[in-house]
Order: structure tokens, then C-alpha cells, then sequence
């Protein structure tokens, strides 16, 4: 296990808050104490790591999240000789996960959590973010993801699940992510133009499309590439003119939802024509 820390910072929304994400793999490495103003939320995925913490001791594991709250003083190192630690982690501005709850800013009693669906959940999206840090996907996934954990492990209460008009309003915001697929509109301003908080913007739209709007855009942009491939456009040509960041970009969301590559497509279409 190599000595290293990638640091990638993605955006919520066009012009939201930055969210910093930590991909780090360690040996010896010993963290001086320190705090965060944000919380840190990590997932260990390998070795094990020890977190010096309101006085007493956490040991992680392969799958466990850990959860610190702001200000509170830390430090973390290997759990023993051999093995090293790594893990991914988030740094969430507070405000980030009082969406969908009561009371207030949440408080996590237990810093160690196991939930392998969360846990599962959060690293995969922090995996895809760090390699493509796109500003709607980030939106989208994110708080969603901070809410559950809330929910599920703080002091909080939960707010109202039932978003009265789910329906119209997915429509609506469905219809102006089409209307801006090349630069989508921040869910945010979305949700106050409908007097919604991002998160009530974000459970009408799963609960109508059954998708996130990150997902349901790219596909979208998906369907709007096919016909400029097949109008003979390159691969990298296209991408941008149907909003995604690069012909990577691209590639990965057509072989998701069509199973091939743009440029197979494209190919295919073309010998068909021919």
C-alpha cells in the first residue's frame, strides 16, 4: 500500500458550494491532531485505521463509515504494522445535511457506523465524482446521500416524506433540464423557484421518474447524441453539444444505457447507411 492522498473538488449545482473528496491510501502515515468545519464522512475500504476521538479510540474496517462532527479535535494513523489504511472521505459543509430532517444541525452519537447498503452507496459515488466531478451529478447524489445518513444514524428527526404535486413537479423540472441540457439549471434554484428544498425537489423527482435528475439528463443527452452520431458527427464533436464534459464523459453514460461505445455506434450506423 503506497503513501498517498488525491484530492478532487467537485461543485453542487453550477454555482453551489464546493465539496472536497479525499481518496487516500496510507502505511505509516499519522495524522496530527486537528478538526474540520465541515463533517467528515469516510468509508474505509482496505486495511484498518485508528481514530483518536472524544477521548477514546475508533477502529475501523473494510466497509464501516465514519462520521465526525465539525470542530471536534482527531487524529488517525494505521492500525498496526502491516496492513496500512485506506479510505474515501467527504468533507460536508453543515448546512448540507439538515435537508429532509428536524431539529437543527444533526449530532452523531456513535462516530463508527455499519451500514453496508450506505456505506456501499456513498463510496460508489464518491468514486465517480472523483473521476468526474460533474456539477448536476454531484447535486443529485450527494445530499440525497447525506440526508439518509442523517436520518438513519444522527439525532435528528426525519422531516415529511410525502411532497404534495410529486408528479407536476418532476415534470417541470424534467422539462427544464431538457429545455438546458448543456447547462442544466442548479436543483437548488429549481427547488426555491417551487418554494422546495433541494431535497423535496430531489424525492419528488425519484419518486415520479424513478431516477435522479443526474440520471434521467444523461440519459437524455444519450438519446440526443444518437441522432447527430448518426448524422456521421464524431464522438468528441458530440459530447459537447449535448452537455457532457468531455468523449469520456460520453462514452461512459452510451455504453450505460445503449451497451456500446459512441464510436460503435456511430460505426455501425454508418455501415448500415453505407
Amino acid at each position: 500500500m503506497a503513501e498517498q492522498a488525491l484530492w478532487t473538488r467537485a461543485r453542487l449545482g453550477p454555482v453551489g458550494p464546493p465539496l472536497d473528496l479525499l481518496t487516500a491510501s496510507f502505511r505509516r502515515h499519522v495524522y496530527a491532531p486537528h478538526a474540520h468545519e465541515e463533517y467528515t464522512i469516510g468509508v474505509c475500504v482496505g486495511g484498518c485505521e485508528v481514530i483518536a476521538y472524544r477521548g477514546g479510540h475508533i477502529r475501523t474496517g473494510p466497509g464501516t463509515i465514519v462520521v465526525l462532527d465539525p470542530g471536534e479535535m482527531h487524529t488517525g494513523g494505521p492500525g498496526n504494522a502491516t496492513d496500512g489504511y485506506a479510505y474515501r472521505a467527504l468533507y460536508a459543509e453543515p448546512s448540507l445535511l439538515t435537508d429532509g430532517i428536524l431539529g437543527g444541525l444533526p449530532y452523531f452519537r456513535e462516530p463508527l457506523l455499519e451500514d453496508p447498503e450506505l456505506a456501499a452507496a456513498l463510496r460508489r459515488a464518491h468514486t465517480e465524482l472523483s473521476a468526474c466531478p460533474d456539477p448536476l451529478e454531484a447535486e443529485s447524489r450527494i445530499p440525497w446521500l447525506l440526508t439518509a445518513l442523517a436520518r438513519r444514524h444522527s439525532t435528528a428527526r426525519a422531516g415529511a416524506d410525502l411532497i404534495p404535486g410529486a408528479g407536476a413537479i418532476a415534470l417541470t423540472v424534467r422539462d427544464r433540464l431538457a429545455d438546458e441540457l448543456t447547462d442544466p439549471p442548479p436543483l437548488a434554484c429549481l427547488a426555491a423557484d417551487l418554494g422546495l428544498s433541494r431535497y423535496q425537489l430531489l424525492r419528488a423527482f425519484r419518486t415520479t421518474m424513478g431516477i435522479p435528475p443526474y440520471a434521467w439528463l444523461a440519459q437524455y443527452r444519450v438519446s440526443r447524441a444518437r441522432a447527430l452520431l448518426a448524422a456521421g458527427l464524431r464522438p468528441a464533436e458530440v459530447a459537447p453539444l449535448v452537455g457532457f464534459a468531455d468523449q469520456a464523459h460520453l462514452t461512459r453514460w452510451f455504453r450505460r444505457v445503449l451497451g456500446v461505445t459512441p464510436a460503435a455506434y456511430r460505426n455501425s450506423v454508418q455501415d448500415v447507411q453505407g
